[in-house]
């Protein structure tokens, strides 16, 4: 069982995350996109969308260096294990709590805002779903693990941060995540199950890049000026 869930189950995610891209961006072009719903509203939206982003921003970051970086680096350019495990709970406990604070907002905007409802797909329901547990998973291996040490404290850069490696390597080893807290087992499951779902959401607007967001001309917006003896744009009457 242990090669079945830390083997094959992280390979056919893996899998179904590369060829379902390639399969969205040949067949679904025009549906490559975040199906921006601003117009309906913006207030809620223009809270939770930068807590949202900006503390995703800071989780991804604090994975990749969490996990690809190893602890013989650190050693090797004078970072301690306490400053890195400083550094790590704090970092991650505020980028967390930003991007699951935004997430509600934006969740909660999703479910009141009527025309923003009516745009949610059931794909939708079930990202957020798994989204919103990685992330709270994720903040609870932090606390518990680091903060509330009972047992003594794991140490997840000489077990789950090594066959993560591996992993990407193609040369797992199961027994060292089977050996790892269930915390961390079920935040790395629910992780591998929304990257397996990655392709099929909104999410991949993470891969389009708006460079030509930063030269295109500036937008003309033009109100209806009903004053006297002012012209009014023509509309067909009905």
């Amino acid at each position: 069982m242990d090669v079945f869930w830390w083997v094959i189950v992280p390979y056919l995610c893996l899998a179904t995350f590369v060829i379902g891209h390639v399969w969205r961006y040949r067949y679904d072009k025009f549906g490559w996109t975040t199906r921006s719903s601003q117009l309906y509203e913006n207030r809620l939206l223009r809270l939770g969308s930068p807590l949202f982003h900006f503390g995703m921003l800071g989780v991804v970051g604090g994975h990749v260096i969490g996990l690809l970086v190893p602890r013989s680096w650190t050693d090797a350019i004078g970072i301690d294990d306490h400053v890195y495990h400083v550094v790590a709970v704090v970092g991650g406990l505020v980028a967390g709590a930003m991007a699951l604070v935004g997430m509600v907002i934006l969740i909660y905007r999703r479910r009141t805002v009527g025309p923003v409802f009516s745009a949610t797909t059931p794909m939708d329901k079930v990202m957020y779903a798994f989204l919103g547990a990685a992330i709270a998973l994720g903040m609870w291996n932090t606390i518990a693990g680091s903060i509330f040490t009972l047992g003594g404290e794991y140490n997840y850069r000489e077990g789950v941060s090594v066959w993560y490696r591996s992993f990407l390597a193609f040369t797992p080893d199961a027994s060292l995540m089977a050996d790892a807290p269930l915390g961390f087992r079920l935040h790395a499951l629910v992780a591998f199950g929304l990257f397996a779902l990655w392709p099929f959401t909104r999410l991949v607007h993470v891969f389009s890049a708006p460079i030509g967001y930063l030269t295109r001309p500036y937008i003309v917006y033009r109100s209806r000026d009903a004053r006297p003896g002012r012209s009014t744009p023509w509309s067909p009457r009905v």
